[in-house]
C-alpha cells in the first residue's frame, strides 16, 4: 500500500538548510497496525505529514496504492487526502459550536453530502458515540471527543488512518478505550492503521514498531505479541 524510497525532506529556514528526514525507506502493507516512535525531533512527524500528503520529500520516491504521490501538485494531494487518508489528531480539533454529528460530517460537505447526515451518524456508531450525537465538545469527555475525531475520520470511509499521538492528551482509561477502537478497526475491517506515539505502551499495542533517530528508520521491528487492549483499562502500564 505504501512504498517509500531513500525519501528526505529538508526544511529551509533564511540560508539554513535543516534535515528532517534523511534516507528513509519504509513499507507498509494493506492491513497493517504499526507504530512510528522516535523522540522530540527524530522526524516521526515529518514522516507522518509525508505519509499523508501534507508535505512533499524533497528527493525519494513515496508510492501509494501503486501511484507515485511524492512530485504531486496541490490540488491532487488533497484529492488524494480526501479519499484516501483519515487522520486523527491528538488535540481533536473539534468545532466548539457544532454537535458531534455535525462535526462529522464536515468532510462531506465538499463533496456529495446527499446523505451526509446518515453516513455521520453511521460513523459515530462505528466507535460507540450514536447517543452521543447532538452533544457538544464540552459537553463530552476527551476520550469521547477522540472517538468523535476518529469518526471524522472515517466517515469518507479511507484505506488509511493516520493517528498522531491519539492519546496523548487522555487518562490511562480512556486511552484505552481508544486503542480498543483503533484495533477493532484493523482487525475486523481491515483499515491500515498508523500510529504515532512517543509511548512504548501505547506501540505495543501495534503489529509493528517503527523507530526513528535524527531523521533515519533505525529500528523497524515486529511485536510478537501485541497486547489487546481492554476498554476498563486493565494492563496499563503507564504512570498515570
Amino acid at each position: 500500500m505504501i512504498e517509500l524510497e531513500n525519501v528526505t525532506k529538508v526544511y529551509r529556514m533564511g540560508r539554513v538548510q535543516v534535515p528532517a528526514l534523511q534516507g528513509v525507506s519504509l513499507s507498509v502493507q494493506q492491513g497493517e497496525m504499526l507504530s512510528i516512535m522516535g523522540p522530540s525531533g527524530s522526524g516521526k512527524s515529518t514522516l507522518m505529514n509525508v505519509l499523508g500528503c501534507l508535505d512533499v520529500p524533497t528527493s525519494g520516491r513515496y508510492v501509494l496504492q501503486g501511484a507515485e504521490v511524492g512530485r504531486l501538485g496541490d490540488d491532487r494531494l488533497a484529492e488524494i487526502r480526501n479519499r484516501k487518508i483519515g487522520f486523527v489528531f491528538q488535540t481533536y480539533n473539534l468545532l466548539p459550536r457544532l454537535t458531534a454529528l455535525a462535526n462529522v460530517e464536515l468532510p462531506l460537505l465538499y463533496g456529495n453530502g446527499h446523505d451526509a447526515r446518515k453516513r455521520a451518524l453511521g460513523a459515530l456508531e462505528r466507535v460507540g458515540l450514536g447517543h452521543r450525537a447532538r452533544h457538544r465538545p464540552a459537553e463530552l469527555s476527551g476520550g469521547e471527543q477522540q472517538r468523535v475525531g476518529i469518526a471524522r475520520a472515517l466517515v469518507k470511509n479511507p484505506s488509511i488512518l493516520l493517528a498522531d499521538e491519539p492519546t496523548g492528551n487522555l487518562d490511562s482509561r480512556s486511552s484505552y478505550e481508544i486503542l480498543v477502537i483503533l484495533q477493532r478497526l484493523n482487525r475486523e475491517e481491515g483499515l491500515t492503521v498508523v500510529i504515532v506515539t512517543h509511548e512504548a505502551d501505547i506501540a505495543a499495542h501495534t503489529k509493528r514498531v517503527v523507530s526513528m533517530r535524527d531523521g533515519r528508520v533505525v529500528r523497524d521491528e515486529p511485536v510478537k505479541e501485541p497486547r489487546q487492549a481492554a476498554s476498563d483499562g486493565q494492563g496499563m502500564e503507564r504512570g498515570q
